[in-house]
């Protein structure tokens, strides 16, 4: 299992994956922060980036806020 934390840009004009460092990520996304589609998009490029299925990560903290703490479950 690994923690990671990401800063979430929902509503950007183009997705873009910013990596800080191995565990602080900086994500933007064009859907908007409404109705979960921008968690749900987050969650889907982490699962992704990650080779993992997006039933293997989850927010932990942050559902609402542009930080985010992500949990990242074994394969």
């Amino acid at each position: 299992m690994q923690y990671i934390h990401v800063k979430v840009i929902a509503g950007a004009g183009k997705e873009s994956w910013k990596e800080k460092s191995p565990d602080h990520f900086e994500i933007s996304v064009k859907e908007k922060a409404e109705r979960n589609m921008a968690n749900a998009r987050v969650l889907e490029l982490v699962a992704s980036h990650f080779k993992v299925p997006v039933k293997k990560v989850r927010i932990v903290n942050g559902h609402r806020h542009p930080s985010k703490l992500i949990v990242v479950e074994e394969k």
